[in-house]
């Protein structure tokens, strides 16, 4: 690899000798390359083709192929490792194919006059069937310990070859302990050190260059290693040693004469009187064995191949195990995605058969779904031939009132009716694949509550519109269950779904009610930071860093087409604003906080200050007054703390002490006694103010700041946070102090370093984008229902343009209405209205 110690082989082994020889520069060029390039079909290993590619190639492709080899023969051993591994015993046959593939790869070399130079053990790795292919030498680093992983280039000197995936527990142990004791005694980096000095020729000791006669030296060298074991790393020392002196141990000469013999003629100190390799091809040593090498190589073939189609019999059943586990996942899809339908078609025959629905577009509904019935009954696994859309299929969700559909529909009414279905069925399809997602989230999550039930259903009650939504309390399911045989589980789980597409489905855009600028074009002090509207729904008011309260008519700002709006109160402040809230039971009080840590309570109706409170000690963000108790007043500081405060009593009644700025509070609807925190430690903390030392949840999930918590009923919670996105939070799942698994995550906006606004209003959730847009969501679906941007006019030009800074910095539903006000950071406020 390029940097490190290890070169190519061919570069160490003249490194190692000091001046390259004649004979090494040519291996070391293109001799090399053409050598190693024959060399690797000669051996017929995969990895000796990556080993050949890995030498010719510059520093950094040679270490994609160590890479590559690493995954390709993650079966091969060092032929160093299988040399000495402890207790191993001598084949005659075995030792012979191994000897004679190195002899025929050098052979090869020579055959192109390349002398080959690395014919060492640590030069060779050996496959299960002991097939040998080439690789690089081993590097002989002298830092570092006597680890097997130091040592190595490539795979060849690991301890082990990788485990199989179809090796059981024990043999890998085996493996494990087999490993340590080949490092214990024979440590492989001692070994590699000594290697390269008993395959060095006695010539090449005394400074002569590297001949084709000290590859065969060296081919003496490793046919005595293959015929003679050693119990202990000292006696092989010593038997090398002696080796140098042609001095061979009894116990070959004894057992393996023949062997002892040939290996003395190759190693004979003079280089002449050497065999040539031809000599040594020809010799009757290699070749009286020869068939029964032959029946071995065959034997070697066989089952290779047999492994291979193990192999692909092993994969084919992996394949068949994982494309039947998604036939199963298919089956059950498709089975349950039938009885949904089937609850659907019961839960709409009763609703039909209570509104006594009798028009001839009944009929022809009722007709339609007997077919669909009868076709459920025949095959339940067949729903995709359903039609996408059918306009008579959908007479709940058009926006004439019922009273109409009982006279029966005109033609106009017809017209009407399939374009609202148009509309939707387009909409429905553009965001099919997110639908998907929410349905299979929202059933998955119904069954998890069957495990675990939790006392949590929804009602059903008419909008005026002609669709069905749900409030909290009941289900579809109580009107069912007193009717008929479906008043079962299954509506808990099918009906808020439902309740999410119809209000999904029910608005196609916003449309622009009002427009009014109250900033100054002069001034850069326009950002809007609050929006609030008052008990009744009839005034909004905004504040921001112009440091001013402006309270506005809604009414007459809807009812009266002008250019310019006033204003029906304006309350200057010394600081800068940063949040406002209305009272919800006097209607004229307002509450802020600035920038400078100071909460006040205005009274609007004589612009004046009724209350001042000062204890935060920096910049408050939130404020926020108790539905449940309006004289209870919460808020959050810079300063880590949330102070509860009384509007009747002087000072704060409590303070809860938390260890990161407070960005936003709110007070639980239905209760003064719970409060939520957003934190810019990512974190939404819920307490119960009878117990201010620690929270009674946490909610952890967001990865930035928390900068707006707002309760969407009295158990669950929505949270936006500069991480681009909104969570919903369902308390009661909670089993311990910590929920860290959102009900729902919402995304799409952009907001990553300010803060943007949050607003509830009949589980739609409008938040502000840093694209200068108003996004809307609904709790059950976690993509956009609506979006809006607001439009940048150059004051001077009069034509729109694209300013990158501008974002929308706060909205605010008007009640449970269709009805939205935003504001961004020019200033510039619209009000907006879902249609």
């Amino acid at each position: 690899m390029e940097g490190s110690e290890e070169t190519s082989g061919w570069g160490r082994l003249s490194t190692s000798r000091g001046p390259p020889s004649a004979a090494a520069a040519a291996a070391s060029s293109g001799g090399a390359e053409g050598f190693l390039t024959q060399l690797a079909p000669s051996l017929g290993g995969g990895s000796a083709a990556a080993a050949a590619a890995g030498a010719a190639a510059a520093a950094a492709e040679e270490e994609e192929e160590e890479e590559e080899e690493d995954v390709e023969g993650h079966c091969e051993i060092s032929l160093r490792e299988w040399l000495d591994r402890p207790g191993r015993s001598v084949d005659l046959l075995e030792s012979l194919h191994v000897f004679r593939q190195v002899v025929e790869a050098v052979s090869l070399a020579h055959a192109q006059g390349v002398v080959v130079g690395n014919v060492r053990p640590s030069c060779f790795v050996l496959s299960p069937l002991n097939r040998v292919s080439f690789i690089e030498s081993a590097s002989c680093s002298t830092s570092g310990s006597d680890s097997c992983e130091e040592a190595p280039a490539g795979p060849s000197p690991s301890p082990s070859p990788s485990p199989s995936p179809t090796e059981t527990a024990s043999e890998k142990a085996e493996e494990a302990d087999e490993a340590a004791a080949v490092s214990k005694a024979f440590p492989l980096k001692q070994i590699l050190l000594m290697e390269f000095n008993w395959y060095t020729s006695p010539e090449e000791a005394s400074g002569g260059p590297s001949t084709f006669a000290s590859d065969i030296y060296r081919l003496g060298v490793l046919l005595f290693e293959l015929f003679c074991t050693f119990g202990s790393l000292e006696g092989k020392l010593t038997t090398m040693a002696n080796l140098r002196h042609r001095v061979l141990p009894p116990q070959l000469l004894l057992n393996w004469p023949k062997e002892a013999s040939f290996c003395l003629w190759l190693l004979h100190p003079e280089p002449d009187p050497r065999p040539k390799m031809s000599e040594v091809l020809q010799s009757e040593f290699l070749n009286q064995p020869r068939d029964s090498l032959e029946v071995r190589e065959a034997a070697i073939r066989l089952k290779e191949e047999m492994e291979d189609q193990e192999l692909l019999l092993e994969f084919l059943l992996e394949l068949q195990r994982r494309k039947q586990e998604v036939a199963d996942k298919l089956r059950d899809t498709v089975s349950f995605l039938s009885t949904d339908i089937n609850e659907v078609l019961n839960q709409r025959s009763i609703l039909r058969e209570k509104e006594g629905f009798c028009t001839e577009l009944d009929k022809d509904e009722l007709s339609a779904v007997d077919r669909c019935d009868q076709s459920l009954n025949e095959d339940p696994f067949c729903c995709g031939s359903r039609k996408r859309f059918r306009p008579q299929l959908l007479p709940f969700d058009i926006e004439e009132p019922s009273k109409n559909l009982g006279e029966g529909p005109s033609s106009g009414t017809h017209t009407r009716i399939e374009e609202n279905i148009l509309s939707k069925s387009s909409r429905l399809m553009k965001n099919f694949k997110k639908l998907e997602v929410a349905y299979f989230l929202s059933r998955s999550r119904f069954m998890g509550q069957v495990k675990n039930p939790i006392n949590s259903c929804c009602t059903v009650t008419n909008t005026g519109r002609g669709s069905v939504t749900g409030t909290e309390g009941s289900s579809v399911g109580d009107l069912t269950s007193k009717e008929g045989p479906y008043g079962r589980r299954q509506n808990e789980w099918i009906n808020p779904f439902f309740e999410g597409l119809c209000k999904y489905l029910s608005f196609s855009k916003f449309e622009v009610r009002a427009d009014l600028k109250q900033g100054d074009l002069l001034s850069s002090s326009n950002l809007v930071c609050s929006l609030g509207f008052d008990r009744d729904k009839d005034f909004f008011a905004t504040a921001g860093v112009n440091k001013k309260i402006k309270v506005f008519d809604c009414n007459m700002i809807l009812n009266e087409d002008r250019d310019i709006h006033y204003p029906v109160v304006e309350m200057s402040n010394r600081s800068k604003l940063s949040c406002i809230c209305w009272n919800n039971y006097m209607k004229s009080q307002i509450a802020s906080s600035d920038f400078e840590g100071a909460v006040q309570v205005w009274d609007v109706t004589r612009s004046q200050v009724f209350v001042e409170m000062r204890e935060h000690e920096r910049r408050v963000w939130s404020v926020d007054f108790s539905l449940a108790d309006p004289t209870k007043l919460a808020s959050g500081s810079d300063d880590g703390s949330v102070k509860l405060w009384n509007i009747n009593k002087a000072g704060s009644i409590g303070t809860i002490r938390t260890k990161a700025n407070v960005c936003s509070v709110q007070f639980q609807p239905d209760s003064a006694r719970f409060l939520a925190i957003g934190s810019a430690d990512h974190k939404i903390y819920c307490y119960d103010l009878r117990n201010l030392r620690i929270p009674f949840c946490t909610l952890i999930g967001h990865t930035k700041t928390v900068s707006n918590v707002k309760y969407l009923d009295s158990s669950t919670i929505v949270s936006a946070s500069t991480d681009n996105s909104l969570m919903l939070w369902d308390l009661s799942t909670s089993q311990s102090r910590i929920i860290d698994s959102p009900l729902q995550t919402f995304t799409g906006h952009t907001n990553i370093k300010n803060f943007v606004g949050l607003s509830i209003s009949d589980g739609y959730i409008a938040t502000g984008s840093e694209t200068n847009e108003v996004f809307v969501y609904h709790r059950a679906f976690p993509m956009p229902v609506l979006s809006y941007k607001f439009n940048v006019t150059d004051p001077l030009s009069g034509e729109e343009v694209d300013d990158p800074s501008q974002f929308v910095s706060c909205v605010c539903w008007r009640g449970q209405s269709s009805t939205l006000v935003g504001a961004n950071s020019s200033g510039n406020i619209k009000l907006l209205e879902m249609v």
